[in-house]
Formats: structure tokens, C-alpha cells, sequence
């Protein structure tokens, strides 16, 4: 009798020990994804309080091939990584620039975007990197669009916003000179802004970012589902039509498409 009854203990601390994220989101039949949602086109607020966008778009084919419905959260950009490491969301899909920094806290996936980090400001008031060293910068909070300024543009002052739709409000005020962040946002926000013709995006690159998913470290067989979705989506050409669905031609945020998802 004891020695079965040492089997049955055995065998549950193995189940135990195998049950990970993966198979705790297939038990609950919803896959909990954190966005931001005033970052468009990669993610918006609808009216109806639904979400759409780049990034929307990319959650819905992992909760797809995860067999699960999809739940969105949206996140403030400082609350990103504390929110995979805390459990709060399974996956992160929210304009997240992998660096090696990050990918020591969470487990980043495959680049499923690439786009160069620029400045929005006023025509002709910046030509180069070198003449914003002393400029007020806005980014978002705990964004590389901060960080990078930070390293980049030690003297100049630098103030943070919850969102971006916050930092072109200040420099439409003049609080600030340029907005920094990655050039399709910048080309969204320009569109919406309402004196856009005296406003520019600057041609210099600050840095090149890739975009990536994000799972908590460890969850090996969740992020190795999630780089098999983008790696499928690029090979049945899915991934070519959401980006055209969000920066194609027709779009108010044109873009070319001058990568491919590689495993």
C-alpha cells in the first residue's frame, strides 16, 4: 500500500514539474496578452472598446495556434515587463524593442517588426543628431524611445509621457521640441495632428529597432509556439498582408516592408 501510494506522489510531483504557461493558458482556454492601446497603428482603442492593430493582429494567430480564445490588457509602456514577470499577462505584444538589457529579464521572441527610431518636430528646426543635444525631448515612459535619447542626448532635457497622443499634445504646446519613438508611430501621430504641414519627421536614424514578443523566462515551450506562429505567418504570407492591413499604401502610415521573419 505505501508503495503505491509513494507512485501516486511521485507521479503528481512529475505533472507538477512538466505543467508550465502553455499548459496552464490551453486549461483556461484564454490566452492573456498585454498591448498598448494608444500606440496606433500597432494597437488603438476602438469605440466600441474593442482593440485593433499591427500587434492585435499578431496575438489573434498565437491564441490561434494555441487552440485558445484571445484576452487583451492594456499596459502602460513602464508596465511591461513587470507585468510578464509578474503573471499578469502571459504574452506581451505591445511595440516591445528587444535589446540585450531586456532579454535578461524576459524571453523575447523572433523580430516581428523592424523600424528605425526618428524625432517629430517643428520644419526645418533639426538636421542632424547632433543638433538635438540640447533640445526637450518627449518620449513615452519607460520606452527605448527614452532610454536611447537618454544615452544619445546626455544634455538634453528630457521629459517622459504616459503614451505618445501625451507627448505630441506637448509639443503642439510648445512644452517640448520633438517627440521621440519609431517612425511608423511618428507618421500616425503626424497624420493626426492638425497643423501637420508645419511638422516633420527626421530623416537621420537615432537607432534601429526590432520588435519582438515577450514571455516570462523559462516558459520555453510558450515562447517556442510563439516564434513557430510569426515563422508560419511569414511563410503563408500572412504576416506580408497585416502589415500591408496597417502600413501599406493605402494607409495613413505608409511603409515599406523592407524585412522578413527568420527562424
Amino acid at each position: 500500500m505505501l508503495h503505491i501510494f509513494i507512485a501516486i506522489l511521485l507521479s503528481a510531483i512529475t505533472l507538477t514539474a512538466h505543467a508550465d504557461l502553455l499548459d496552464t493558458v490551453k486549461a483556461r482556454g484564454v490566452l492573456i496578452v498585454g498591448i498598448g492601446p494608444d500606440n496606433p497603428p500597432y494597437a488603438r482603442r476602438n469605440k466600441n472598446q474593442t482593440f485593433s492593430g499591427y500587434d492585435i493582429d499578431f496575438a489573434s494567430l498565437i491564441a490561434k495556434k494555441i487552440g485558445v480564445n484571445l484576452q487583451v490588457v492594456d499596459l502602460n509602456p513602464n508596465e511591461r515587463i513587470s507585468s510578464v514577470k509578474s503573471g499578469k499577462i502571459d504574452v506581451l505584444v505591445a511595440a516591445f524593442t528587444k535589446t540585450p538589457e531586456r532579454e535578461r529579464e524576459v524571453s523575447c521572441s523572433l523580430g516581428y517588426f523592424v523600424a528605425a527610431q526618428k524625432a517629430l518636430s517643428r520644419k526645418g528646426r533639426y538636421h542632424s543628431p547632433e543638433s538635438l543635444a540640447n533640445a526637450r525631448l518627449g518620449t513615452s515612459k519607460g520606452s527605448t524611445g527614452e532610454s536611447v535619447s537618454r544615452k544619445m542626448y546626455p544634455n538634453a532635457n528630457i521629459l517622459t509621457f504616459t503614451d505618445t497622443p501625451h507627448a505630441i499634445e506637448a509639443l503642439e504646446q510648445g512644452n517640448i521640441d520633438a517627440v521621440m519613438h519609431d517612425e511608423p508611430a511618428l507618421a500616425a501621430a503626424l497624420n493626426k495632428m492638425k497643423n501637420k504641414a508645419q511638422y516633420e519627421i527626421s530623416n537621420f536614424v537615432n537607432t534601429t529597432e526590432i520588435l519582438a514578443i515577450a514571455v516570462k523566462l523559462g516558459e520555453t515551450r510558450l515562447m517556442n509556439l510563439v516564434n513557430e506562429s510569426l515563422i508560419d505567418s511569414e511563410k503563408n504570407g500572412e504576416a506580408a498582408q497585416i502589415f500591408n492591413r496597417w502600413f501599406g499604401p493605402d494607409t495613413n502610415t505608409a511603409f515599406p516592408r523592407t524585412f522578413r521573419i527568420n527562424g
